[in-house]
């Protein structure tokens, strides 16, 4: 059963609804120009009215009377509450409370009014975070170093493996962990280049096409060729190698030295900074970063999600 809670009262059995609406419109200015053109300018949303209905029954710990009335006391507060259910998670007033006292139950009908939607905006397109970036192509690396079958890359590739793996996440790393890492790439991207050197010689040792000499005996001829046709199929493998240990590189050096963009579709600052850094304080990060003063975002918005600082965490946004 899902679990509905409306700031600190929790629904049970049959106060639960079966059905809870949500969503609402898009508010939309549209102009109808000469010839049928069509201009529309999208303002936000407007999110429906929260309604739904259920009967309260006594429990072990309140008498239905008691439950309704808990519920009446939040409405004239007249202050904004969460509500949650399953996956969606509202700010909202209550507006309307109308309970009916009947024999030994309360049937209720409520609606709310929704001040924000903080429920986690949904990717559409999910953006790969540092780690995906870095194992992602870790991955491709090590297929290919197999490929090339050469022992000192393959013990060189092993401990850049080793050096990825002892990282929990590389999302907001330090700069030491950044060069822990860097390290052993690098040192496998100058063997990468020797075996490069070396397959560019083997190409290049004869000057007529395929090898071939009549000078030579067919055996050499066809030693030759081999070794040409491996030296062809290796030197692919190594310049694709070569291109995703230079992306890793890239990538890790960008982990704290700048930023990057990111596209949503409404949400909040809070749930963005903890799909990025694992802080949902570092909102103001976020915020400073685009001059943004409401962490609550309306429509397509790009975001700059500038490098993690740790030191300036804390959810409060300052002036």
């Amino acid at each position: 059963m899902s679990t509905l809670i409306l700031g600190d009262f929790v629904f049970q059995d049959f106060e639960i609804p079966e059905v809870l609406p949500f969503g609402g419109d898009q508010r939309l200015a549209i102009k109808k120009l000469v010839g049928g053109t069509r201009v529309i300018d999208a303002l936000g949303t407007d999110p429906r009215p929260i309604e739904w209905s259920g009967i309260f029954f006594p429990t072990a710990a309140q008498s239905a009377i008691d439950r309704a009335l808990t519920l009446q006391q939040m409405r004239d507060a007249a202050q904004p509450v969460a509500l949650s259910w399953d996956e969606l998670y509202l700010l909202v007033y209550i507006r309307t409370f109308e309970p009916e006292v009947r024999s030994g139950r309360i049937p209720y009908r409520i609606t709310c009014e929704v001040l924000q939607d903080l429920t986690a905006p949904a990717y559409a397109d999910a953006i790969d975070d540092a780690d995906d970036l870095i194992n992602g192509d870790l991955d491709s690396a090590n297929t290919l170093t197999s490929s090339v079958g050469d022992s000192t890359l393959t013990s060189l590739m092993s401990s850049v493996s080793s050096a990825v793996s002892s990282v929990s996440t590389f999302v907001g790393a330090s700069l030491s962990t950044v060069a822990s890492v860097l390290q052993p790439i690098n040192s496998a991207m100058q063997r990468v280049s020797a075996l490069i050197a070396s397959t560019d010689t083997t190409l290049a040792s004869v000057g007529v096409p395929a090898g071939v000499l009549p000078s030579v005996s067919i055996a050499s001829n066809v030693s030759i060729f081999t070794a040409q046709l491996t030296a062809c199929s290796t030197q692919t493998s190594l310049l694709q190698l070569s291109g995703l240990l230079g992306r890793m590189t890239t990538n890790l050096g960008q982990i704290n030295s700048s930023g990057r963009t990111v596209t949503v579709g409404g949400g909040n600052l809070f749930d963005i900074a903890a799909k990025e850094y694992g802080d949902a304080s570092a909102w103001t990060q976020i915020a400073q970063a685009n001059n943004l003063s409401d962490p609550t975002l309306v429509g397509v918005t790009t975001l700059i999600i500038p490098p993690y600082n740790n030191g300036t965490s804390g959810g409060i946004l300052s002036s």
